[in-house]
């Protein structure tokens, strides 16, 4: 995410060296202008990002921490929409309604889903609408995602008029004390009348408080273009970024805000349901800035996990007591933070570690799926007392996990270790230590 853009600031970055410097800071913006152009950033936007990098690094003087705060300025107020919503906002009466709109293929029933989730995950209670009538199998991918997600959905059997379907889901929403209602809307592979037609009638029937475009990250400057005609049709409020895990580039970002002036909202960060983010321009240029953005993280952690569990959890560490089945409990709740290249994104120092890790599947990989099946041959007891692993029983878990004794030594050693680490950091001092570390790692990456 955004991987061509940070590199570019940092390449800038490195070619002043000295403060007053005239010849360094020209080549510093002409690399920068580079990049940019590089990144899918429009033209129009490069050159004003330049402008007011520039005058704001003349008028307190040439040297790299006027320029990285120049860049950090500038590069939030291009990313902001001024007096618009940014996250998500609430009808003050509900439900709140929520038209999602956007091409076909461009990820508008994912990010829903996605989005669906996100409000759950708050102790919203929500209705998805499936109003995509025109794809095949559009209402059967939604009954599989619901089903998995405990999300209702609202659908009618053999129905061809998307209208009806929403009007219909409308009364439920208000019958059934629904938060919010999301309804999903047909794409198209390219914009066409007959598209805009239906969603400016939905647009009358459900008179939604949001209306959403989900772009496709890696659509570039096209992207933007589809944005403003789909802007001019319906007004759009908001845009969801899909895909931006696979676009290095970012340049869509910066041309919708800036182009069009319509709130970027919320950010697609792979491919599971959890990965979704709300997109704040401060917390996204801290990133792009290799300085993390543990206040996201803090928020999702707080949404996915119980605080009492959290506590007696913390007690277990503390005593050493920290066993199998606490193990598992923690991986489902990892899981649910979104993708581990996201999360390693978000902790300061350590964004350079993120493309490292994205292809790290916490319920896929090859080195899960052995802990898993390790900690599926244990009994009962094991799992609760790993003290109770002899010889004897290890041998008994390596066949029963189709493993060797070594592989299962391995593991118990490096749960042992981490066991020992987390009851380290569980006190006072151990979190002084973990904030040195988290000093230490920034400087070295």
């Amino acid at each position: 995410m955004f991987e061509l853009v940070s590199e570019s600031f940092k390449s800038a970055l490195s070619k002043i060296r000295f403060v007053d410097d005239e010849k360094a800071l020209k080549n510093a913006l002409e690399t920068l202008k580079k990049s940019l152009l590089k990144a899918d950033v429009h033209h129009k936007v490069t050159k004003e990002l330049l402008i007011l990098i520039e005058n704001e690094v003349r008028k307190n003087g040439v040297g790299q921490r006027q320029f990285l705060n120049a860049i950090k300025n500038n590069l939030e107020n291009i990313l902001s929409v001024k007096g618009k919503n940014q996250g998500f906002v609430f009808s003050s009466k509900p439900p709140t309604i929520v038209l999602m709109t956007g091409l076909q293929g461009g990820g508008k029933t994912t990010s829903t889903m996605k989005l669906a989730n996100y409000l759950k995950l708050r102790n919203k209670k929500v209705l998805v609408a499936a109003c995509d009538l025109q794809r095949l199998a559009a209402v059967e991918q939604l009954k599989q995602l619901c089903e998995a997600h405990q999300i209702e959905l609202f659908y009618i059997e053999n129905e061809n008029n998307p209208l009806k379907v929403a009007k219909l889901a409308l009364e439920k929403a208000k019958n059934s004390m629904i938060d919010v209602l999301l309804v999903d809307t047909a794409g198209r592979l390219a914009i066409d009348e007959a598209l805009m037609h239906e969603l400016k009638e939905l647009k009358k029937i459900l008179n939604p408080d949001e209306i959403f475009y989900v772009a496709d990250a890696m659509s570039g400057q096209d992207g933007v273009k589809t944005a403003a005609s789909f802007n001019e049709a319906l007004e759009l409020s908001g845009v969801v970024l899909s895909k931006f895990d696979a676009d290095t580039k970012g340049g869509i970002a910066l041309g919708i805000a800036r182009q069009i002036g319509i709130p970027l909202r919320f950010i697609g960060v792979g491919e599971k349901v959890a990965d979704l983010e709300l997109f704040i321009p401060d917390r996204i240029v801290s990133r792009i800035m290799g300085e993390g953005d543990l206040a996201t993280l803090a928020e999702k952690t707080a949404a996915v996990i119980d605080e009492k569990e959290a506590k007696i959890l913390s007690q277990k560490i503390k005593k050493g007591a920290f066993n199998f089945n606490d193990f598992l409990t923690q991986m489902e709740s990892v899981k649910k933070l979104g993708s581990m290249k996201s999360i390693v994104g978000m902790i300061p120092g350590l964004g350079n570690l993120a493309s490292q890790v994205k292809d790290l599947d916490l319920d896929n990989s090859k080195e899960i799926l052995h802990i898993k099946a390790m900690i599926s041959s244990m009994t009962p007891k094991e799992r609760e007392n790993p003290e109770l692993l002899n010889n004897t029983r290890k041998r008994r878990i390596a066949e029963g996990a189709g493993l060797s004794q070594m592989e299962v030594n391995r593991f118990l050693k490096q749960f042992s270790n981490a066991a020992k680490l987390a009851k380290r950091f569980s006190g006072k001092k151990g979190m002084e230590s973990l904030t040195q570390m988290m000093n230490q790692a920034r400087k070295q990456f």
